[in-house]
């Protein structure tokens, strides 16, 4: 191998090496914030396993400027996969709070029809009476949920908050995913997502009281 090919393979293992480290860094930083006390430590020692090999590699090659492009390309990179990956896992339950002026009853029709729970209170705004509408669903039904209040509110004002935790509620059905090992998709937060929903069609209606008997006079 030429001593130019040998710098473009070593520029390349810097590269992949320094997208793994930040991709698996941006990862372990969003699974520690989402309490994930197994998965974020063993992230973390193939993050900083992969980045000694990688700043290893650079501090050898000094004086070759494509290392140091590779180093910092490979960074970059990093940012934007650990964010696509994260994006498509779409862990965890936001809250959205939607305000209207007008009148909430096909908003609240529609939102009952597709099984999102949701709660309902009276307030005051900057140009008079709202009605404010909050209601927790899953990340990965956020887009479905936001393209309903959009199709019966087209103008709305909502907001979206990250949550850290939220008790069961009531959900829409889940969209099949694809199969994962019950070890992996406990640890990456599947299992106790799926685990937690509650359809309203699933739950028995409580059994009809029966009739007091008559006393018969004496």
């Amino acid at each position: 191998m030429t001593l130019w090919g040998y710098a473009l393979l070593t520029a390349a293992g810097i590269f992949m090496a320094e997208m793994c480290v930040v991709t698996l860094g941006t990862l372990r930083i969003i699974f520690v914030s989402r309490g994930r006390t197994v998965l974020a430590p063993v992230l973390g020692f193939f993050e900083v396993t992969t980045w000694l090999f990688a700043i290893t590699q650079v501090m050898q090659n000094l004086s070759q400027l494509e290392c140091f492009m590779a180093f910092a390309l490979g960074f970059a990179a990093g940012n934007f996969l650990g964010m696509l990956i994260e994006r498509k896992l779409a862990m965890g339950e936001v809250l959205v709070r939607i305000i209207t002026h007008h009148s909430d009853g096909e908003l609240t029709r529609q939102l009952r029809e597709a099984n999102y729970g949701f709660t309902c209170v009276s307030g005051e705004g900057a140009t008079g009476p709202v009605r404010i509408i909050m209601t927790v669903v899953k990340r990965r039904q956020l887009h479905d949920l936001l393209r309903l209040i959009e199709s019966s509110h087209p103008k709305v004002f909502y907001a979206v908050d990250e949550l850290q935790a939220a008790s069961k509620g009531i959900f829409p059905l889940s969209k099949p995913r694809g199969k994962l090992p019950a070890s992996l998709a406990r640890w990456v937060g599947w299992e106790s997502e799926m685990s937690s929903e509650l359809v309203v069609s699933d739950i028995a209606p409580p059994p009809a009281a029966m009739p007091e008997p008559t006393k018969q006079a004496a």
